[in-house]
């Protein structure tokens, strides 16, 4: 495989688009995140994202709406506006068994932290963990561009995700781009093992 190290907008807009392809669950009351939590720390491994109301007036900043933690088949869309960050979701992120993998982690995990405080554990940042294979485009969109030659929508980012009730779309957008860190990491993982792979110039 040649992995470019960059890719032009125009060229990731004509990409078709990538979509998570499994089973999505929306985790909103306590009870349920417990259950979502205590199936997620069987995994080795996890897709993480999070996602937040937009301000649109200087200086106000909404809480961190929604978290989403993905396997390769079953995205988990926690509902933080409406359970907070619950103990069992914490013992997750806290966990040094299970590898969670995203984009901007420190970002989110310090917006979390405005939830409840914890310390992350285990976890891969893809805008560190790609540079070894030359690619310097650090978005999402671009890495899973360059490595899939699929775009990831990002229609739904300055949506309402504090609404009563998550659209088709907005739930379709957040797991995709959890599942997209995964992804990426796998394909990665596979190339570094194989080593075939060849830098473009």
């Amino acid at each position: 495989m040649i992995i470019r190290r960059t890719i032009g907008k125009e060229e990731l807009s004509e990409l078709p688009k990538a979509a998570f392809p499994g089973n999505i669950h929306i985790v909103d009351t306590p009870e349920e995140a417990d259950k979502a939590a205590r199936y997620l720390k069987r995994q080795p491994i996890l897709g993480i994202d999070t996602e937040t109301r937009p301000s649109f007036s200087k200086g106000h900043v909404h809480k961190v709406a929604l978290l989403q933690v993905s396997t390769d088949d079953h995205c988990f869309l926690f509902r933080l506006n409406l359970i907070g960050l619950t103990l069992p979701v914490i013992k997750l992120l806290e966990s040094p068994h299970i590898t969670k993998v995203g984009l901007s982690l420190h970002d989110d995990f310090m917006m979390l932290r405005k939830r409840a405080p914890f310390e992350p554990r285990a976890y891969v940042e893809l805008q560190e963990y790609v540079r070894p294979f030359g690619i310097q485009d650090m978005s999402l969109q671009k890495i899973y561009g360059i490595l899939f030659n699929e775009k990831i929508s990002k229609s739904q980012r300055l949506s309402n995700w504090e609404a009563e009730n998550l659209t088709q779309p907005q739930q379709l957008y957040a797991a995709t781009d959890a599942w997209a860190c995964l992804n990426i990491y796998h394909k990665l993982e596979e190339l570094k093992q194989t080593g075939d792979f060849i830098i473009e110039n």
